[in-house]
């Protein structure tokens, strides 16, 4: 097992703390060490969540870890592991959360995926090989493009499918109890400022940005019930990110440098302070600038807004039917 990360760093100030404060939170996820899922069961269990579900899928030994440390600070800190990409390995987790909660469904559901892309180059031939045999070259090439979409639609399968899941799940247990619920997506700033070769990585994070808003439409009467909105980071150093931080071609045109996960973690909980009533249904961006003795990280509310234009040809000459 492995715990590398100091939880001092993870103590916040009262008014910081608000947003968690004696909630039933379920960070999807949160098993990885130093991971960005991970610092936000930290936030919460050491700030006051009255009980925090520690979702992991194959980083059962960090997860188990984390649960642990948390238990010994007397936080009510517990596992759960599924596949969210698996809707029966999901649902089974339903009963089991609801029981370690008290009997009530969590009220905080923070959806967090640790995946990215290794990067591939999309849409682009590989180069060829000097002397390379041309059946050679196809069965190369074949094996890449192969290799490469089943590295995007596991990303995609998990932001998107599983978003969707726990989404679909725990806004029905609240509408079903009477609980209100607040749901939060991670996203990336690279939704709307894609970097290249990570294409499946670029188009769930965009995907996730349009859950609030269906689900406020299919809630209907219950929307009042479920607050939700997404958050975009730019880089944070995780096991992910890692060795490109000290490299700033990769995050240079975002930030000065990247953020720490507790850094991450504090501004996270910072805009969970707020009233649900002010960012419900929000885009909210991380930014990340230069200041006197290091960086100022600061919030912005991102608006998507979608314009249609005529087409003079088409204006001009509509189909017609009876």
């Amino acid at each position: 097992m492995a715990f590398t990360v100091d939880t001092a760093k993870f103590r916040f100030s009262d008014a910081t703390a608000a947003g968690v404060r004696g909630k039933r939170v379920l960070i999807t996820g949160a098993g990885k060490d130093g991971g960005l899922g991970q610092s936000f069961a930290l936030a919460a269990g050491l700030n006051g969540a009255a009980s925090v579900a520690v979702h992991f899928h194959r980083s059962y030994e960090d997860g188990f870890d984390l649960v642990m440390r948390l238990r010994e600070v007397g936080v009510n800190a517990f596992p759960v592991q599924a596949d969210v990409t698996n809707m029966g390995d999901l649902w089974a987790t339903r009963s089991y959360v609801i029981e370690q909660m008290g009997g009530l469904p969590p009220n905080l559901v923070i959806c967090n995926s640790g995946l990215s892309e290794k990067g591939y180059s999309f849409g682009r031939a590989l180069k060829e090989v000097e002397g390379e045999p041309l059946s050679l070259r196809r069965a190369r090439v074949r094996q890449h493009f192969i290799d490469n979409l089943e590295e995007s639609r596991l990303v995609l399968d998990t932001k998107i499918d599983g978003f969707l899941a726990m989404t679909h799940l725990w806004a029905g247990e609240a509408v079903y109890s009477n609980e209100p619920l607040r749901l939060v997506y991670i996203s990336s700033r690279q939704a709307i400022d894609p970097g290249v070769s990570v294409p499946g990585y670029a188009i769930s994070n965009w995907a996730v940005l349009q859950l609030p808003k269906v689900l406020a439409v299919n809630l209907g009467k219950n929307a009042g019930l479920v607050s939700a909105y997404s958050v975009l980071y730019p880089f944070v150093r995780t096991g992910m990110t890692g060795e490109y931080a000290e490299n700033p071609r990769v995050f240079g045109r975002w930030q000065p440098r990247m953020l720490e996960t507790h850094e991450a973690a504090e501004a996270f909980m910072q805009l969970l302070s707020r009233r649900a009533d002010e960012t419900d249904g929000g885009m909210f961006e991380v930014m990340v600038e230069p200041a006197e003795s290091g960086v100022s990280v600061m919030w912005k509310r991102v608006r998507i807004d979608v314009e249609a234009d005529s087409l003079a040809w088409s204006e001009g000459d509509p189909l017609r039917y009876a």
